[in-house]
């Protein structure tokens, strides 16, 4: 048996998400099918993490056994480009890994990227690829709530009803906040995430940004650990699973 890892960019847009569902369409699916025909034999793909209805991917991460060797990796991976390309989705890398590696649980951090874009027109060129939020957004309470949010904690107020995760408590390594010409973006790193949690921290931090909630009011919901006071959550569109480390 042989096993490979992928890195995968895609538009999020039009799937259902990156989990194979009974209904709709999903990344890890129609890039399954493709590995099958392409390599004679049922793949299974085995990815990092999920990602939801919308969100985008930078570079995802995912392996796959197969019962041959692929002999030709540069040619491998122009043969299943050819056939996902047009549906939003490219294979970066494909490399040989030992049988010991696995996508999700090798992974030692996982980088979480929002976008917002802060201005008055709708974006044309980043149509679905960012939050378009009118209202001015103060970036230092947006820093200075961001910095409650660092290290371990019980993040159960940002966690999804549907979330199947044993523990609510993650540790947060790092927030970066970024702000250029009404561009702003987010990165979170962590191990790893709960469904929904980046989502729902960046709604709040958009709250608090709006002066709608003050340094006080940001705190106390977050160490309510009650779904029902978060913010809502910041739409799927603006947000990019940017990188796999392990």
């Amino acid at each position: 048996m042989h096993r490979y890892q992928i890195l995968i960019e895609y538009i999020g847009t039009n799937f259902i998400g990156w989990q194979t569902q009974s209904k709709g369409k999903s990344i890890q699916k129609l890039i399954q099918i493709h590995l099958s025909k392409l390599l004679l034999q049922k793949i299974d793909l085995v990815g990092s993490g999920r990602t939801d209805a919308g969100v985008h991917a930078i570079e995802q991460s995912a392996h796959f056994d197969s019962i041959n060797k692929i002999k030709n990796l540069s040619k491998f991976l122009k043969s299943i480009n050819h056939f996902i390309n047009k549906k939003g989705i490219s294979i970066l890398n494909i490399k040989k890994k030992k049988l010991s590696f696995h996508a999700r649980f090798s992974a030692k951090e996982r980088i979480y990227k929002y976008v917002i874009s802060n201005r008055a027109s709708k974006p044309s060129l980043e149509k679905e690829r960012v939050w378009h939020i009118i209202n001015k957004l103060d970036i230092n309470l947006m820093k200075k709530g961001a910095k409650k949010l660092l290290g371990k904690n019980d993040f159960s107020t940002f966690r999804s009803s549907s979330c199947n995760a044993k523990s609510p408590i993650k540790t947060i390594k790092s927030i970066k906040i970024r702000s250029t010409k009404g561009r702003i973006e987010l990165q979170f790193k962590s191990q790893s995430f709960l469904q929904k949690q980046v989502r729902s921290m960046v709604g709040c931090l958009k709250y608090l940004a709006e002066k709608k909630w003050d340094l006080k009011k940001f705190e106390f919901v977050f160490k309510s650990k009650k779904r029902i006071l978060c913010a809502p959550p910041a739409p799927a569109e603006g947000l990019f699973l940017e990188k796999v480390i392990y």
